[in-house]
Order: C-alpha cells, then sequence, then structure tokens
C-alpha cells in the first residue's frame, strides 16, 4: 500500500493577520512615498518660494500683535453674539406661540442660506444707509461682532435646538410636577444638560468662524484692523513671494489645531458619561 507523502495543507491567515500585514504594507508605501518625494524636492528652491526667513523676520511680531490678535478678537465677539442670539432663536422654534416659530424657522432658512460675505456686507454697509447717523459700537468690531455673528446663530439656534431636544422629557415633566416653572426647568434641568450636549458642535463652529474672520477685509480695515488673511496677502503685495501665505496658514493652525483637539476630548468625554 502506497503511502499519502503530499505536504499538508498550509494554514490560512485568520482575518487579524490580514488586516494587520495590510496596515504594515500602507504604512510601508506611504514612507516610500514620502522618501520619494523628499529625495527629489529642489530644497533650496523651496524656501526660497515659500519659506524666505527674511520675510518672515519682517512680519514678526506683527502678524501675531496684529493678525492673530485681531482674529481672535473678531472670532470671540462673532461667537459669543451668535450664541446669545442663537438660544434666542433655538428657544423660539420650540415655543408653542406660533409666530416666534415662524420667526424663528425663517431666520434660520435665510441666514443658512445667504453667504457670510453678503450678510457682512450688507450689515457693514446697508443698516448705517438705512437708519442715517446710526454707528455700531466699536465701529469695525461691533460689524463683525454683528456680521458673523448673524449667521453663526442660524447654526447654533440648530444645534442648541438639537441638544435640548435630547434631553428626555420625563425629566422636564418630573420638574414640572415638583412645582417648578418653565423657566426655571429650563435653566436649571435642561439647558445645562443640552449644552452638555452640544459642546463638541459649537466648538466646530468656533473653527468656522476663524476661518470666516477672513471675511472683514470687505470693510475696508486699516493696518492696526488687519485679520491674518488680510495682514498676509498686505505682505504678499508688497514682497511678491507666497511666504506671508504660508505664515498665515500656520498662524491659523496655532489657532484650529488645539480647538480640534478640544472638540476629540470633549466627544470622548461624552461618549464615555453616556
Amino acid at each position: 500500500m502506497a503511502l499519502d507523502t503530499a505536504a499538508p495543507p498550509k494554514p490560512r491567515m485568520s482575518r487579524r493577520q490580514r488586516a494587520r500585514l495590510t496596515r504594515w504594507a500602507q504604512y510601508a508605501v506611504g514612507i516610500l512615498v514620502v522618501l520619494f518625494l523628499a529625495l527629489k524636492t529642489d530644497w533650496v528652491q523651496f524656501n526660497a518660494a515659500f519659506f524666505r526667513l527674511d520675510i518672515v523676520q519682517r512680519m514678526w511680531p506683527s502678524v501675531i500683535t496684529i493678525g492673530l490678535k485681531n482674529t481672535l478678537i473678531y472670532t470671540a465677539l462673532a461667537f459669543i453674539f451668535g450664541l446669545v442670539l442663537g438660544l434666542i432663536i433655538a428657544m423660539m422654534k420650540l415655543s408653542s406661540i406660533g409666530p416666534y416659530r415662524w420667526f424663528a424657522n425663517a431666520y434660520v432658512e435665510l441666514f443658512r442660506g445667504l453667504p457670510a460675505l453678503v450678510v457682512l456686507f450688507m450689515v457693514a454697509y446697508g443698516i448705517p444707509n438705512a437708519f442715517p447717523g446710526f454707528h455700531f459700537p466699536g465701529d469695525i468690531y461691533g460689524e463683525v461682532m454683528v456680521g458673523l455673528g448673524l449667521t453663526a446663530a442660524a447654526y447654533m439656534a440648530e444645534t442648541i435646538r438639537a441638544g435640548i431636544q435630547a434631553v428626555p422629557k420625563g425629566q422636564v415633566e418630573a420638574a414640572r410636577t415638583l412645582g417648578m416653572s418653565y423657566g426655571r426647568t429650563m435653566v436649571s434641568i435642561v439647558l445645562p444638560q443640552a449644552f452638555r450636549v452640544v459642546i463638541p458642535p459649537l466648538t466646530n463652529e468656533i473653527i468656522l468662524l476663524v476661518k470666516d474672520s477672513s471675511l472683514v477685509y470687505v470693510l475696508g480695515v486699516t493696518f492696526a484692523q488687519y485679520e491674518l488673511t488680510k495682514f498676509s496677502q498686505d505682505f504678499l503685495n508688497r514682497t511678491v513671494n507666497p511666504t506671508p501665505l504660508i505664515v498665515g496658514a500656520l498662524c491659523y493652525l496655532i489657532i484650529t489645531l488645539p480647538l480640534s483637539s478640544l472638540v476629540r476630548a470633549l466627544e470622548k468625554r461624552y461618549a464615555k458619561a453616556r
């Protein structure tokens, strides 16, 4: 009787092993691509075109003390205005009074549909022309606060409304059963829980406002009122070199990267709390 000398079948790779192998293959390809680009790049020409240190030195420290500072101020003012107005609009959308809901729905649809640039321009130039003698408090800072805040409020209102509706109705009913008024219930029970839910998306709204602050250029600002984009563009026109735009982009990242990390941390914290 002949013996079966065939080799035993090789064990197949598990799904986890295949996934690990695929992942390491992707890492290897990525490293090779980066090395190829690094070796093929003319770094002397690249630095001369995109990162000239003499231009960076000319921008310093004004890019921080003027551009970055004004960007943060414009963002903070618009966010505060938008948050307060957005909370009011959200409450109106949830109101049992019809005209309040109609106004809130019309507001949200209008300002979510209009470009922020158009709203900012109409606020800065339309309102003073419609009401002669009217001046915004803080001049350009007031104009930016209202112009960008009106658009931000429409998005925040929807976010806050969703957060309020996420609070279990049983808690509201229990509070009312204990004799708490509607206003007291909202302030003490509903809103604290709602804001815990909506903090991550509201932080995303801050990031959007940071970038929307670049629209301030339409208001004809002075050098002391420049935000990062206008500041970088002004230096670009003087130097005819893209280095100022790279510096401005890095300054935006200084603002947005910590905020993005904060959003992820808040989302993880909320997920654990649930």
